[in-house]
């Protein structure tokens, strides 16, 4: 059974940073992709970043690219996603997902329509 569950999020001024964790079980890293997608006030989902560790494969979408790093401590079974140079538009609700590696479409564009598996969620507060 696959359960994701996220920590790190806060309330943190523009310019800082922040480490987001997707604590992860029953996920076969090899077959499976993760994500991290974010929802802010009013706004759909959108996808932020994914990893597909066994075929070296990240993607990230514009609106981070450069600032965001995703990573997998295998050990730990955990996703981080570093998040740096925060803005107030990157406040949201994060939340990490995970699905097999072919139907997640991580690598492309992401969208959560192809994500079956869910966090709860972890807020992100970035104030100017």
């Amino acid at each position: 059974q696959v359960q994701l569950v996220e920590s790190g999020g806060g309330s943190v001024q523009a310019g800082e940073s922040l480490r987001l964790s997707c604590k992860t079980s029953g996920v076969p890293f090899d077959y499976y992709a993760i994500g991290w997608f974010r929802q802010a006030p009013g706004k759909e989902r959108e996808g932020v970043s994914c990893i597909n560790s066994s075929d070296d494969i990240t993607y990230y979408s514009d609106s981070v690219k450069g600032r965001f790093s995703i990573s997998i401590d295998r050990a730990e079974d955990t996703v981080y996603l570093q998040m740096n140079s925060l803005t107030p538009e990157d406040t949201a609700v994060y939340y990490c997902a995970s699905e097999g590696k072919l139907a997640s479409r991580c690598g492309d564009r992401i969208v959560p329509r192809d994500w079956g598996y869910w966090g709860q969620g972890t807020p992100v507060t970035i104030s100017s």
